[in-house]
């Protein structure tokens, strides 16, 4: 991979020989803009005003615009000698675990490649150093004609950068959450949760991007002469206003999806909560709380509740079938008695004849 900066990383008396190398590249589909009634190609030519000209790229350099309009050059020289440690270095600061880092700050990704055999050691002792302590490194470095702020970590064997937005050029989220009180029900986060269980986890490898490969269909088809492929059409299920409605709804569709059994699914993810949880979550639930129900409890609550049903049926037809076996042998003796009382005066009677 072709490298776009070299340097250093400056670890403390330690210094690495690097080269900065692009961790990301796009696919995106580019296109050309053209003249529709003769297909010429429009192009951007870069004129000079003063003299009325196109200029080429090696007459054009980069400057400063003052307050009062006017041009002060700046070369790339000028860059290469900022008064700064940073310029040539990627000096690290400081160590602090992973989870310190917001996603929100994260920018582009590189690699660090060591630079020469000379870098390999250092290189290594800094890459283990990372796995062993289980942090990332915030280091600062200038690229591009100005002074950024980055997150080393270690990927498989390799030192990747991310490049991290300042914190003053991230914006706080005013005025984006909603403004008006909404109260969430232990059963819409019951089906919430179910929902998320069903669709589950994704191996990321797994993943595409479905409409550069819709685009490349396009192009293909009219490269040779043929009409496009034809939009499907959506999924026409009907405009949901319940929200409960629209999660059982998405919860039976990502079974389906999946080979579950969507008919097995009312019954287990919509079960009323015992009445002192329920007092107890009176109030809206936050969002960062803690999930109410786990499929997991509820089934085994279920079949706690199943066992110990079928545990009294048993006793009661247990108890039963002794009843009746006492009836019937009660029963047997009144007859067998009887039979002698009889059988007794029958033989009274003759002996007096």
């Amino acid at each position: 991979m072709r490298s776009i900066w070299n340097g250093a990383i400056s670890f403390g008396l330690v210094s690495i020989p690097i080269k900065l190398v692009n961790a990301t590249e796009s696919h995106s589909i580019s296109f050309r803009q053209f003249h529709t009634e003769d297909g010429g190609r429009i192009r951007y030519r870069k004129f000079c005003e003063l003299e009325e000209r196109e200029v080429s790229s090696a007459e054009i350099g980069k400057g400063y615009e003052d307050a009062d309009g006017t041009i002060i050059p700046i070369t790339d020289d000028d860059l290469t000698r900022l008064p700064i440690p940073t310029a040539r270095t990627i000096e690290i600061v400081a160590f602090v675990p992973a989870d310190r880092i917001d996603p929100l700050h994260m920018d582009s990704a590189y690699y660090l490649a060591a630079s020469g055999a000379p870098a390999a050691k250092p290189y290594t002792l800094l890459r283990e150093a990372l796995k062993r302590s289980n942090k990332v490194a915030i280091a600062k470095f200038a690229l591009r004609g100005r002074e950024r702020l980055g997150m080393l970590r270690v990927v498989e064997d390799a030192i990747a950068m991310h490049g991290l937005l300042w914190p003053d050029e991230v914006r706080a989220p005013e005025g984006v959450a909603p403004d008006t009180k909404v109260t969430v029900n232990d059963k819409e986060l019951d089906l919430a949760d179910a929902l998320m269980d069903t669709l589950g986890e994704v191996d990321m490898e797994d993943l595409h991007d479905e409409y550069r490969e819709a685009l490349e269909q396009v192009i293909a088809a009219k490269s040779a002469g043929e009409a496009p492929p034809e939009t499907p059409e959506p999924a026409t299920g009907g405009k949901v206003l319940d929200l409960m409605a629209a999660l059982e709804k998405s919860v039976r569709a990502a079974q389906e999806s999946r080979g579950g059994e969507a008919a097995e699914t009312e019954e287990a993810e919509v079960r009323h909560l015992p009445a002192a949880r329920k007092s107890a979550r009176a109030q809206p639930k936050e969002t960062g709380g803690k999930k109410s129900t786990s499929t997991a409890k509820k089934t085994a609550a279920s079949g706690s509740s199943s066992a110990r049903k079928s545990t009294a049926k048993s006793a009661q037809g247990a108890k039963k079938t002794a009843e009746t076996k006492s009836t019937t042998k009660k029963t047997a003796a009144k007859t067998t008695t009887a039979r002698k009382t009889a059988a007794k005066k029958t033989a009274a009677r003759k002996h007096s004849a």
